[in-house]
């Protein structure tokens, strides 16, 4: 389905029912239970999540049932461990699922050398590279975003805790090193805990804005673990993501500066959190609500 500017659909991550990074969190869980709940909490699309079928003719039957479309999902890249032509090989059968669903986005990340599923490596281990190592970096993602373009999807790269884009200095060499072809996933909640401005980043460069995820932070929650070195998956048990709403994020703003720039797309809770303290659908509601609210203040149209 075509957006027109200035609307959104809303849709939610998997991750609040069945964590993939951590099985012993929600892994019991069916994907029917997730599917259900999505629908009736009223979300039109859910991300692709590890205990989904691949198969198109398995999946669009079961996202059908309950109204829901496939937004897209998360692929892990190694653009730092190999060529472009590598990455578009390997690539190949998950750009097929997400093209024969009517997925319009790619959502990419780099895992070759990233901590964030580690629990053993705190955060303060995240890995940088240098000017080389970005120069390097950047071509290959411009390679493959091209290359994604002309498959008909917008490439949304996830800029996230513990990999080599989560800071403003990270961001900054990210941008200046490669294409346009090369979107964001500007996650609210990744950004306001690696020091990003979410905000800021959706009015200075629009035309990067090729999807958003929204979760809420607990500082302090955050801060703790920075003190005892924690890592990521430390965070996550602890709590430091949640939903918007429910955290100290300002969504009026982050829904002004969409509609400022004619955002047309989907917006996506993503709060991974442990589904037995936080039930994910008590959770999903209260995040869709305070989004929706905080899109009709900015004058977002919201497409079921």
């Amino acid at each position: 389905m075509s957006i027109r500017p200035g609307s959104i659909r809303f849709g939610v991550s998997p991750i609040a029912w069945i964590n993939d990074d951590m099985p012993e969190l929600g892994g019991a869980t069916p994907v029917e239970t997730v599917l259900a709940d999505a629908h009736a909490i009223g979300f039109s699309g859910i991300e692709l999540g590890g205990k989904f079928p691949r198969d198109p003719g398995a999946l669009k039957p079961l996202l059908a049932r309950h109204g829901l479309d496939l937004v897209g999902g998360w692929y892990s890249g190694g653009l730092l461990a190999h060529d472009a032509d590598a990455e578009i090989a390997a690539l190949q059968g998950h750009l097929a699922l997400l093209k024969a669903m009517g997925s319009t986005v790619f959502v990419h990340a780099e895992t070759s050398n990233a901590i964030h599923g580690d629990r053993a490596r705190p955060l303060a281990q995240t890995p940088r590279l240098d000017e080389a190592g970005w120069a390097a970096f950047g071509r290959r993602l411009t390679d493959v975003a091209d290359y994604i373009a002309r498959q008909g999807l917008r490439f949304a790269y996830h800029h996230h805790l513990g990999t080599v884009v989560e800071g403003p200095e990270d961001l900054a060499r990210f941008l200046a090193h490669t294409g346009p072809s090369v979107g964001l996933t500007v996650d609210t909640g990744h950004a306001a805990l690696g020091g990003i401005d979410a905000v800021e980043v959706i009015r200075t460069h629009p035309a990067r804005v090729a999807h958003v995820h929204c979760k809420d932070v607990r500082q302090p929650v955050f801060q703790a673990l920075l003190d005892r070195g924690g890592s990521f998956l430390d965070g996550v048990l602890d709590g430091m993501f949640t939903v918007p709403g429910d955290g100290r994020l300002d969504y009026g703003a982050v829904m002004r500066a969409l509609a400022d720039i004619g955002y047309a797309g989907w917006v996506i809770i993503e709060a991974e959190q442990d589904p037995a303290k936080a039930d994910p659908r008590r959770y999903g509601e209260m995040g869709l609500r305070h989004l929706q609210q905080a899109a009709a203040g900015a004058g977002l149209a919201v497409v079921s």
